[in-house]
């Protein structure tokens, strides 16, 4: 596969708001949003089956899909895995998942030097990864990804790194005088997963359909609650 002319599928699930993509190679053909107020599972499909239809692409034109891996809502995500691998099974197309706060991190502003992304983790604990950009201007994992308690977060967090990422919708008015980039940014778009997805592409990356798995680092909450539920004796 040439994955600077590839003709790639960009999925990205994580957030309220779904996003299908056309691209070839880096650069990106035709976006559809999917609707707010109904269900990712509902729309990716036909969203899909209409951008191939316009761009006319058969499925097995299709040499590459990238799909958004997390963290973020688990059943966005779960539609937009599960929809990727089994596209990639049917045609034989690569599949590639990309973090999603490494995307975040890519729309930070040419001056933010330092960055946390944050989302909700929910039970007033927050998803966080620390960024930096490096002297070749590209953005580098200063840590993994936890989740840890947002008021333990706020304590301890570097004055000099800014901040974004979805969590910042909810947490940004407890924050006062801490940098934030634009509004706009704390979500990711499509854009920015083709990018990373297309550098990886050329280095020769993959994933195994089989063995891929959404990033949730821990178990939803009906999860937890079925966990939770009293054992029968």
């Amino acid at each position: 596969m040439d994955a600077a002319d590839a003709r790639i599928i960009v999925l990205e699930t994580s957030g309220r708001v779904g996003q299908v993509a056309l691209a070839r190679g880096g650069a990106l053909l035709a976006l559809r949003r999917l609707d707010e107020a109904r269900r990712h599972a509902r729309d990716l499909v036909p969203a899909l089956r209409d951008l191939l239809d316009e761009q006319k692409w058969r499925p097995r034109d299709v040499q590459a899909v990238l799909v958004s891996r997390g963290p973020g809502s688990y059943t966005g995500l779960r539609v937009g895995i599960m929809s990727a691998k089994t596209f990639a099974y049917a045609t034989g197309c690569v599949l590639l998942a990309v973090d999603t706060f490494a995307a975040i991190a890519l729309q930070a502003p040419a001056q933010v030097g330092r960055l946390d992304v944050i989302a909700d983790a929910q039970q007033d604990k927050v998803y966080v990864q620390a960024f930096a950009r490096s002297e070749a201007n590209a953005w580098v994992a200063r840590t993994e990804l936890r989740i840890v308690k947002a008021n333990d977060w706020l304590a301890g967090r570097e004055a000099d790194a800014w901040l974004s990422g979805p969590g910042l919708h909810s947490l940004a008015a407890r924050l006062g005088g801490v940098p934030m980039v634009p509004s706009q940014d704390w979500e990711p778009r499509a854009e920015s997963l083709l990018q990373i997805g297309c550098e990886r592409l050329l280095r020769g990356e993959r994933h195994d359909l089989w063995s891929l798995e959404p990033l949730y680092l821990r178990p939803s909450s009906a999860e937890e609650k079925w966990q939770a539920r009293p054992k029968a004796n």
